[in-house]
């Protein structure tokens, strides 16, 4: 038996950041991520955003590409979205994503901070703290590719 332990913290947005995640429907979308996360053999552990990005603190199976893992969750659940007519507004979500790695340690601290992400983005918008994380994590980027 393989034991492994990969915590990941995956963000991404809406297309353009716009702001079409509805408060009323976003368990809904929550539950239905769950559910690709488990097909994916993956466990979740929180699960939360706001109207224009959605943060998922997840382990990763080791069979799983974590590529092949975002895009099964973006693409299974843009579709989801657009057929269930619950978020009318939604275009699709952008193209890119990040992901960050986290030990045992850090394991509590995440899952609070993605629990409390309505909290958080009073202060800081989806922007900066996704420019904040990648500076966090050492990741070289350019403004003009996080739309």
């Amino acid at each position: 038996m393989s034991y492994r332990q990969i915590f990941y913290q995956i963000v991404f947005g809406t297309k353009n950041r716009e702001p079409t995640i509805n408060d009323e429907h976003c368990s809904e979308l929550y539950n239905y991520i769950w559910g690709i996360i488990k097909n994916n053999r993956c466990k979740l552990y929180r699960i939360n955003g706001i109207e224009d990005h959605i943060h998922i603190f997840s382990d990763l199976h080791p069979s799983v590409v974590l590529a092949d893992y975002v895009k099964d969750i973006k693409v299974a659940s843009s579709i989801w979205m657009k057929d269930s007519g619950k978020f009318p507004a939604f275009k699709g979500w952008q193209d890119s994503y990040g992901a960050f790695t986290y030990s045992i340690k850090e394991k509590n601290i995440i899952i609070n901070y993605i629990k409390n992400q309505k909290e958080h983005h009073r202060d800081e918008n989806f922007f900066d703290e996704y420019k904040r994380l990648l500076t966090e994590h050492g990741i070289e980027f350019d403004d003009k590719y996080l739309l």
